[in-house]
């Protein structure tokens, strides 16, 4: 007597493989649901952060051209910028090579209701020398926002921002950028990735 155990197909019909058409639109099904998926996980993710690749050398020394960094989108929908914190906005100055407005990445320095006064190139918040170890050259020129000596009160909504790398940044102290609305921000710079011997949380 055979140790085999014969199972016969209680129906009597014949086991039938499915055929070569139907496995492959099994997997089209499969694969077009995992891209949708991963399409809806990508939205969610880029909702609430934005890759961003550095293209000017205003921040200097703390950021440089082509350093990688991460921008949390959602990081003032309920505050404002705090004094420090280096933010990305959309400028009025026009890019060339786009045909849009720059995004300029900036240090937020003047909240609302500061007085800001530049004076032998110091910084003085609410009449108090402001005191800033990550410049570049350790100083702050005056131009035209304010002038020299005088004093400018930031109004409510807007944000004075300047560049580390002082010496070479278009921002707040100048006409082209000028005060920044609050509209204009779109995010925190909250991670610097690359390169990766320098990788830095914000």
């Amino acid at each position: 007597m055979s140790n085999y155990e014969v199972i016969k197909n209680p129906d009597n019909e014949p086991d039938i493989a499915p055929e070569k058409g139907e496995t492959a639109v099994s997997f089209i099904k499969s694969l077009l649901i995992d891209i949708v998926i991963a399409v809806i996980l990508a939205g969610i993710v880029l909702f609430f952060i934005r890759p961003t690749i550095v293209k000017q050398s205003s921040m200097e020394d703390t950021l440089h051209e082509n350093d990688y960094m991460i921008m949390y989108r959602q990081a003032y929908r309920s505050h404002g910028p705090e004094r420090g914190d280096i933010i990305i906005f959309q400028s009025t100055m026009p890019d060339e090579n786009t045909g849009t407005n720059k995004l300029l990445i900036k240090r937020a320095i003047g909240l609302p209701g500061d007085e800001i006064m530049i004076l032998d190139d110091q910084l003085y918040i609410n009449g108090e020398a402001y005191v800033e170890d990550y410049l570049k050259d350790g100083y702050t020129p005056a131009y035209e926002i304010p002038f020299e000596g005088e004093t400018l009160v930031i109004p409510e909504g807007q944000y004075y921002v300047l560049g580390d790398n002082r010496a070479g940044s278009i921002d707040s102290r100048r006409s082209e950028v000028g005060l920044i609305d609050e509209s204009q921000i779109k995010g925190k710079v909250v991670v610097r990735l690359f390169p990766f011997n320098q990788i830095q949380r914000f």
